[in-house]
């Protein structure tokens, strides 16, 4: 019931320790680490005195979920905590598996308990696994039965039920650094592959593709010896290897953690005023296959939000970009998002009446329903004539400066809340100027009566 899992480091081939990879299976499967000495990467949960190897010498497994990228050594973890504590090891794969897969592993766990033994179950991707699958996993958990390993490339405070989250300790596990990946990729070349000859910047463009993944590394190394044996090549350079190779997007889920990183980092580096920054993730959400109409609307909603009034033209600048991405589409529409988010970026900030606007919803939800003050209403009947609706009410054109000084609009006895408050940036600086004329009138209005 094993599945072909992702691979945390390279270690010696489990047939051949001397010698090339298994026959017929992937470089990433032949050259999994059998030890936790052999794994690379993930040196903050496995040094010295870090959580997952002190849990290792405890000499008793307990319930992990292992949260990370692909290629980050997930299975392999898994696998070794049943190496290491003598268990049997049961796999599934959350995508091809239900709840008569689970029952048919909780009976195989059953069978190893009376002869003695211990089981692992480890469950690949278990945020697939939809609530009442999750829950069939909890009784054999919580007895003891099985010691559960779920394994998930998404945040699993959001995917994993709560009650199995509560038994399980949460590791997160992080890509593999280029260091990390050089030191794969040397081990690799030693142990399985010693004929590949690769320059220095063949290496580093084997390191940059892989972007973190050390099951990606092995993949396109296996690709890189196969493409060079058949082309005759006795030496790979960096422009053989990315001819040779076919690529794939940089990581980038667009339902998932990577998605809403990136977004969150446009986003904090737009209202951080750092337009380079804010290029560069909007770049690699490009990149990576994000909608372009996805992204207008968060840049608009960027607009609302960090920009507001201390530059109205902020939102022109960012409505005609999703105006113009629609007329000309991609590539070319790409260019005007681009440039509405470098404008954003430098644009004068101030969250104002973003704020306003959330102290009024919050007010509203809490407060009783106020009637409307009579003066305000609206009479198009003579019976509302009658009863007052609009009588006395001050057309401010009619007034000085356009303004009705001393005027309320507020409900009657409820005090002026103050909600919008101008910041001292951009256009909203006029804007407080004029609100603080508009209540000095407001005064000598009150001191005229």
């Amino acid at each position: 019931m094993a599945t072909q899992g992702d691979l945390l480091g390279s270690g010696p081939p489990t047939a051949a320790r001397g010698g090339g990879a298994l026959a017929g299976a992937p470089l990433a499967e032949a050259l999994r680490p059998r030890s936790l000495d052999e794994v690379v990467g993930q040196t903050h949960l496995l040094g010295e005195g870090k959580p997952l190897r002190l849990a290792f010498q405890s000499g008793k497994p307990h319930s992990m979920i292992l949260w990370g990228p692909p290629g980050v050594g997930k299975t392999t973890l898994a696998r070794l905590t049943a190496d290491a504590f003598d268990c049997e090891f049961i796999a599934l794969s959350a995508v091809f598996s239900g709840v008569k897969d689970i029952r048919a592993a909780i009976e195989q766990a059953q069978q190893h308990q009376a002869m003695g033994r211990r089981t692992i179950l480890f469950v690949d991707e278990i945020h697939r696994f939809n609530k009442s699958q999750q829950d069939a996993l909890l009784p054999y958990a919580e007895s003891g039965l099985v010691t559960f390993i779920g394994a998930t490339t998404e945040n699993p405070s959001f995917e994993v039920n709560s009650a199995l989250l509560s038994r399980a300790q949460v590791y997160v596990l992080k890509p593999l650094s280029e260091d990390e990946l050089r030191e794969l990729l040397a081990r690799t070349r030693e142990r399985a592959l010693p004929g590949l000859e690769l320059d220095e910047a063949a290496i580093d463009a084997l390191v940059d593709l892989a972007d973190g993944d050390a099951r990606r590394l092995l993949n396109l190394m296996e690709q890189t010896g196969t493409a060079a044996g058949a082309a005759g090549i006795a030496r790979a350079d960096a422009a053989f290897v990315r001819e040779a190779l076919t690529l794939n997007a940089r990581r980038f889920d667009k339902g998932g953690d990577q998605f809403y990183d990136q977004i969150s980092a446009l986003h904090k580096s737009v209202r951080g005023s750092h337009p380079d920054a804010a290029l560069y993730w909007f770049c690699r959400m490009l990149d990576g296959g994000a909608d372009p109409r996805y992204l207008a609307r968060r840049i608009v909603r960027m607009a609302w939000e960090d920009i507001g009034l201390a530059d109205p033209r902020a939102l022109q600048v960012v409505n005609d970009a999703a105006a113009t991405y629609e007329r000309l589409g991609s590539p070319e529409g790409e260019l005007a998002l681009g440039q509405a988010v470098i404008y954003l970026a430098v644009a004068a900030k101030s969250n104002a009446g973003y704020m306003a606007y959330n102290r009024a919803r919050a007010f509203v939800r809490q407060d009783k329903s106020r009637e409307v003050p009579v003066h305000l209403r609206n009479a198009p009947t003579k019976l509302m004539k009658e009863l007052g609706y609009g009588h006395e009410y001050r057309y401010a054109h009619d007034e000085p400066n356009a303004y009705a000084a001393g005027e309320t609009y507020l409900p009657e006895g409820m005090e002026e809340p103050g909600w919008y408050r101008p910041v001292p940036r951009g256009l909203e600086i006029r804007i407080a100027e004029k609100l603080a004329q508009l209540r000095q009138w407001d005064e000598e209005a009150g001191g005229e009566d």
